[in-house]
């Protein structure tokens, strides 16, 4: 047994330790920038939300387009609306980047801070906040590669970004569940006080300045692949609109395999409506009365670029097969394979006076690379469904 003399000494040297571990932490606090705090934290989080939100509806409008469940619908017009949804999705998750850097380095502190686990709360906080920060780090480098057609990996980019984006919106949910008291106890606050002034480095307003600027440039320098006057400013943006007859190509007919069939003289298209099937020849669906178009062609990447198409409104050619034949349309490509060889078009939008069977792009022949003979375009529909090198066309029963 310790005696009496040995017990006391060991309380002094626990007392000693504390009190330099407490003198240690304020020397730690004092040297902190005043910037990295609950008041810079709120703020910006604030501002990843939004975008995070802005991303996480506009991402599952894309998905649902292209996968449509049995409810959902999407109108055939304004022309330019999927547009300017895939164009804020991509720029919200660009901007996202430079906001969750700044949200990082700002609550940094907290993160490595002891206890490790502690509470039951503290443990609900920590792992919502693993999870919150590795779900939307993967969405976001993923999304980004993604813009530039770059996959260094091995699943199927689509259906896991599309799982991740429910993973993250539920992990934002309970860390926002757990931290709300913290948020608006700090939103009521000024944003520099007396204490915050009298500590060295970066003002929390200027932090703040420094992750509005950095995301809206951040915005700007890809926007431009979507928003024609800003296309000067789009420095970092995949897709500038370069290509045959001033689109970007994002399958060449060499990656299809397709120059061939699309090349040969003998090549038809085949069109199916009402029990009745007739084949076109390129020179017969020229025969037809042409319609002109100004449509964008605007991909899941972001990038979109209006254009002149000309061509057969596609309800006038099915109309030559079989007048009044009605009902969602199958598309099918020369590909010999792919994902997007087949393509359905809802009934709404294979009506609309603007959807066509191109011949022609901005005044000249189609071009291989744009699908050659012939294409499909229509409005406010995503690149990979307006499917090139046609060879079928066939209506399905209402």
């Amino acid at each position: 047994m310790p005696t009496r003399a040995q017990a006391t000494a060991v309380k002094e040297r626990v007392a000693e330790v504390e009190q330099r571990v407490a003198e240690v932490e304020r020397a730690v606090a004092e040297r902190t920038s005043p910037a990295r705090g609950p008041e810079v934290a709120s703020r910006v989080g604030i501002a990843l939300g939004i975008a995070i939100t802005i991303c996480f509806v506009t991402g599952l409008i894309s998905h649902w387009i292209q996968h449509p469940p049995g409810w959902f619908y999407w109108p055939a017009n304004p022309p330019w609306l999927y547009r300017l949804t895939q164009g804020l999705h991509v720029v919200s998750g660009v901007m996202a980047i430079p906001l969750l850097l700044v949200k990082l380095w700002s609550v940094f502190p907290k993160l490595v801070e002891r206890p490790v686990i502690g509470s039951p709360l503290r443990l609900l906080e920590r792992g919502s906040i693993a999870v919150l920060v590795g779900s939307i780090i993967f969405q976001l480098v993923t999304g980004l590669f993604n813009t530039a057609q770059f996959y260094p990996w091995k699943f199927f980019f689509t259906t896991t970004h599309y799982a991740m984006a429910y993973v993250a919106l539920g992990a934002l949910a309970v860390h926002l569940a757990v931290k709300l008291p913290i948020v608006r106890e700090a939103l009521s606050r000024p944003i520099d006080d007396a204490k915050s002034k009298e500590k060295q480095g970066i003002s929390r307003r200027a932090m703040l300045s420094v992750a509005g600027v950095s995301a809206a440039a951040a915005g700007f320098v890809f926007a431009g692949q979507s928003v024609p006057w800003l296309k000067n400013l789009s420095v970092l943006a995949p897709r500038s609109g370069n290509g045959p007859q001033g689109l970007p190509v994002n399958r060449t007919a060499a990656a299809a395999g397709v120059h061939d069939r699309a090349m040969d003289p003998g090549y038809r298209l085949t069109v199916s409506a009402g029990g009745r099937t007739r084949a076109f020849s390129r020179a017969e669906l020229l025969a037809l009365p042409q319609t002109t178009a100004i449509l964008p062609i605007a991909c899941v990447e972001g990038w979109s670029v209006s254009a002149t198409w000309t061509g057969v409104r596609l309800r006038d050619l099915v109309a030559a097969v079989h007048p009044g034949a009605g009902g969602d349309v199958r598309f099918t490509s020369l590909e010999g394979g792919g994902l997007y060889r087949v393509t359905v078009l809802p009934q709404r939008h294979a009506v609309d006076a603007q959807t066509l069977v191109a011949l022609a792009l901005n005044g000249s022949t189609l071009d291989l690379d744009h699908g050659y003979p012939c294409r499909l375009i229509t409005p406010t529909r995503p690149g990979v469904l307006q499917t090139k090198w046609l060879s079928e066309i066939e209506v399905l029963s209402a």
